[in-house]
């Protein structure tokens, strides 16, 4: 079982693709604003730029993108996420695909991670995400990642992800820290928050 898989466990005869959405709809029914990282990309580079959403599960950022006018690709390991966001946006630009060996044959604007996706990689595949990441951005384009830095922040069982190891792997690929805070809505970053959102470029 995988990092990912054992988050994703079915439960209550309730897929996690099922599950994940719906909880997303019943805050966006509450009131609560639920595109925070769209957002968050959106004052990082304008419309109509080229976005990748690398881990894009079942589509919300990639979905809230694609109404602000960016040209958008989602990419999941999951197929049953895909299907939920196939199923909300058809038309989208879906890939199905580990962001260890991704290879689009494209170069992006921005590549948004916008879950806790580094810290739920296989063990050992951190350096090949971020050549990845890397990779996927041209000269001028951003890299941008949120994830938790601490167990209140994270999946049940999932393991932190060090900072410093994280941007080890981004220098290695050739990219240095540009921006970094601790909330999607720009709140400074502290060395005892337990969430980042940074951003990376060459």
């Amino acid at each position: 079982m995988t990092r990912w898989t054992d988050v994703a466990r079915t439960q209550a005869g309730e897929t996690y693709a099922v599950a994940y959405a719906r909880r997303f709809r019943e805050l966006a029914a509450s009131g609560n604003e639920i595109n925070g990282e769209a957002l968050a990309a959106a004052a990082l580079v304008p419309a109509p730029a080229r976005v990748l959403d690398a881990g894009c599960g079942t589509g919300r950022s990639t979905i809230a993108l694609s109404a602000m006018g960016y040209e958008v690709t989602g990419v999941d390991v999951d197929a049953s996420m895909l299907d939920m966001a196939r199923a909300e946006a058809p038309d989208l630009d879906w890939r199905l695909d580990d962001l260890a060996t991704l290879d689009l044959g494209e170069q992006f604007d921005l590549v948004l991670l916008a879950g806790n996706i580094i810290p739920l990689l296989e063990p050992g595949t951190l350096e090949a995400v971020a050549q990845s990441l890397a990779a996927h951005a041209h000269a001028r384009g951003l890299v941008m990642v949120g994830f938790g830095l601490d167990a209140a922040h994270l999946p049940a069982s999932c393991p932190v992800t060090p900072l410093a190891d994280y941007d080890a792997a981004m220098a290695a690929a050739g990219l240095a820290v540009r921006d970094r805070w601790s909330t999607w809505e720009g709140e400074p970053f502290t060395d005892d928050a337990g969430y980042v959102v940074t951003v990376h470029a060459r």
